[in-house]
């Protein structure tokens, strides 16, 4: 008994909780760590081997670590042929495979909140995720086509219409999501089901605004594509090859060996590259719809871009390699800073990759490629990298585009027509480039 005494007085007394606060803290039952707590024990799903079994079986007697190195190669060199072949078949087959690559990306990222939310059983929680997805598409795609395609849009009833209401029917369908999310609320799930809405809208910003600006580089040329994909390609492979064989100082989830050995390879590589496609039309000339031929056509006469120049180089380089003038293409000089972004910034968005799936404790986003992940894993630095590229043409390269002027033009009424032809007209007899006839004075 005494014993007994002894313990109760050394146990520490609970202090009386505070009510009020509690009640507070509460949301109809749910207190305000329950979902985090609860969110941390669910069960995530493990990426699991899904190694070819070929590939198994002729690595069996390699280490993890050279096993893993042979598989990511191997399976990074198919994903480049097939990367060829989807070049090869032209920029509207690209569209194509981004809009997948966008949905793909969107799924991976919605079905890990699934996973960790999954025992709440949240009322329509992936259907809403999937018809904003349909929304977002329907705005972005059809603000696209209708800026780059305006006579095809023009010519046809259906999608002229289409066009004039775009936005208030994309406001529409947007409202009609926002109103089935608040009338899916349930008292108890309030609290996650407003997380979700948070997760899903901030995926549609990640993935499915990222994946326009990269249509838009698109139709800008398949240049301004190919290159900075291809210079992300590059560092991800150099910096996996230079840490692999010499990395000795961790940085983040890489290595500074890794980092500017990359860096350095992918300026290099995305000199030569651009030098190569320069010289063709059919990657340097926007995509454009001819009338003539009902056909989207990538044809043009180069601009001053891509057409060779000489440079003089500087003395101290002239002392060096011994030549006083180069002859480049101007678009390889915008190839630098493409690849020095690539090489330096682009990897920040695999590494804010790696925060989220660390945060989620998860090792890939998917087990879509062998020894790579999922899809997003793989494109986690592209999105950054097409917005820097979007804003790079937009802030250096673009300006007005005649064709794309006189197609508007054209569709205006004759009056409308007249008027603009007479503005012109005194415009340049001002500038002193046309003369005023007698008729005309």
């Amino acid at each position: 008994m005494t014993e007994l005494r002894q313990r109760v007085a050394h146990e520490p007394v609970a202090p009386p909780e505070d009510k009020e606060s509690e009640s507070e803290a509460k949301v109809d039952g749910e207190t305000a760590s329950d979902s985090e707590s609860r969110a941390e024990s669910a069960p995530l799903p493990v990426s699991a081997d899904d190694t070819p079994e070929v590939l198994n079986r002729a690595l069996s007697n390699l280490s993890s670590r050279w096993k893993n190195w042979w598989v990511r190669g191997i399976l990074t060199l198919a994903m480049i042929a097939f990367f060829f072949i989807i070049i090869y078949l032209g920029p509207m087959v690209l569209m194509i495979i981004v809009m997948c690559v966008q949905i793909k990306c969107f799924h991976e990222i919605i079905t890990i909140g699934y996973n960790v939310y999954h025992s709440y059983d949240l009322p329509w929680f992936r259907t809403l995720s999937w018809y904003f997805l349909l929304c977002v598409n329907y705005f972005f795609y059809g603000e696209t086509v209708t800026d780059y395609f305006f006579t095809l849009v023009q010519r046809e009833e259906p999608l002229r219409i289409l066009s004039k209401y775009h936005r208030f029917i994309s406001f529409t369908l947007y409202l009609i999501g926002f109103c089935m999310f608040v009338l899916s609320l349930v008292k108890k799930h309030y609290r996650l089901q407003f997380y979700m809405f948070g997760w899903t809208h901030v995926t549609l910003l990640i993935v499915v605004t990222q994946s326009h600006l990269v249509i838009h580089n698109l139709f800008e040329g398949m240049i301004w594509f190919i290159v900075p994909i291809s210079c992300v390609i590059c560092n991800d492979i150099m910096a996996y090859m230079f840490g692999f064989f010499f990395g000795r100082t961790p940085l983040i989830k890489k290595t500074w060996e890794g980092f500017i050995g990359g860096f350095f390879a992918t300026v290099v590589f995305g000199l030569l590259l651009s030098y190569v496609m320069s010289g063709y039309r059919c990657f340097v000339c926007p995509v454009e719809y001819n009338n003539d031929t009902n056909s989207f056509t990538v044809d043009c006469e180069p601009s001053d871009l891509f057409r060779l120049q000489e440079y003089n180089i500087p003395g101290v380089i002239q002392s060096v390699i011994g030549w006083k003038t180069v002859r480049m293409y101007p678009f390889q000089i915008h190839s630098i800073a493409l690849s020095t972004f690539a090489s330096l910034i682009g990897p920040f968005g695999g590494f804010f990759a790696s925060g989220f799936k660390r945060a989620f404790k998860i090792k890939d986003f998917a087990n879509t490629i062998p020894g790579h992940g999922g899809i997003m894993d793989r494109f986690d630095c592209q999105y950054l990298m097409a917005t820097f590229v979007n804003v790079y043409i937009a802030s250096f390269i673009r300006g007005p585009n005649p064709s794309k002027l006189i197609q508007q033009f054209l569709t205006l009424r004759p009056d409308q027509q007249l008027h603009i032809f007479n503005t012109l007209r005194s415009h340049l007899i001002d500038k002193g480039m046309l003369t005023s006839t007698t008729e005309d004075e």
